[in-house]
């Protein structure tokens, strides 16, 4: 992308959308390092879970801390807030001031969740300590950081901080636009399961409220197969490369919810989980209920 630039800044902008893909791809190899289910070692995983660390700007102890959490309460009324996207009740939300919906709203939006989002989920939050305040995670943090800024450093002093940004920021914002609504989707669909903690079922929420979203396979590539997360929920041990034959090979899995692209797409009109009708809602069907 650098070399282009004496070519067009068009056409670093088209290479952006390749890059994002394949940052996208390492992010779900990090991702199954965290699970320790890419490489068959212990200590492999490590590795390269923190070098895919670097390019992907996030401290992989603290992640996969973080991440494990959201594995354990997915769809968990009564433990939602840890690594997955904040959603309130309708009764939640009716109780809040109006600052408190305006924020609700405004953080809900299409726009700013997949506009802002994307810097604030890799670039922003990434830089403070994540997981449960565990000596390993603040070191995950602090040398993450610091290997960024060497990093970041070395490529500034090389080719300066103008070409940095024009390089790498379309890169993130479409990886990351791209990451948050791959995320949003998984569990934020028409027909999702979410339960109080009494009557909450991991398996249940493994096969009811993680979606087999079916994308184009050049997406499904680029994706790293993250859209057969019913199956990954179920068991995360199983690797990206494994997820479709998992899937294939064992006919519980045909009933689960499926959603198509454009179902995703659809999905982010959803706001609030309605208890009363068990089901996520649109602000105005919060309203027309209330």
């Amino acid at each position: 992308m650098y070399l282009t630039f004496d070519v067009s800044y068009l056409l670093v902008l088209a290479l952006a959308v390749p890059a994002a893909g394949f940052l996208l791809r390492t992010y779900i190899i990090f991702h199954d390092c965290s699970h320790g289910s890419f490489l068959p070692t212990k200590r492999g995983n490590t590795w390269l879970g923190m070098a895919c660390g670097i390019l992907v700007y996030s401290p992989f102890h603290a992640w996969k801390h973080e991440h494990a959490v959201h594995h354990a309460t997915s769809s968990d009324l009564d433990r939602r807030g840890v690594g997955d996207v904040d959603t309130l009740t309708v009764r939640e939300y009716a109780a809040l001031p109006w600052r408190g919906r305006l924020a609700y709203r405004l953080m809900r939006a299409p726009l700013v969740m997949l506009g802002l989002g994307p810097l604030w989920a890799l670039a922003i939050e990434p830089r403070f300590q994540q997981g449960n305040g565990r000596s390993l995670d603040r070191r995950s943090v602090l040398y993450t950081d610091v290997a960024l800024a060497v990093v970041i450093g070395g490529v500034v002093w090389l080719v300066g901080w103008q070409a940095y940004l024009l390089v790498q920021l379309p890169t993130i914002m479409l990886a990351g636009a791209a990451g948050v609504w791959l995320f949003y989707v998984q569990h934020q669909f028409e027909g999702a399961y979410w339960q109080r903690g009494e009557d909450w079922s991991y398996a249940d929420a493994a096969l009811k409220g993680s979606s087999y979203l079916k994308l184009p396979k050049v997406l499904q590539f680029f994706s790293g197969n993250i859209g057969l997360h019913h199956v990954h929920h179920l068991s995360a041990r199983i690797p990206n490369y494994n997820l479709q034959p998992a899937h294939d090979e064992n006919e519980f899995f045909h009933d689960v919810p499926t959603l198509s692209f454009w179902d995703g797409i659809r999905a982010l009109r959803l706001k609030l989980w309605d208890e009363d009708s068990a089901r996520l809602v649109t602000f105005a069907e919060a309203r027309a209920s209330g």
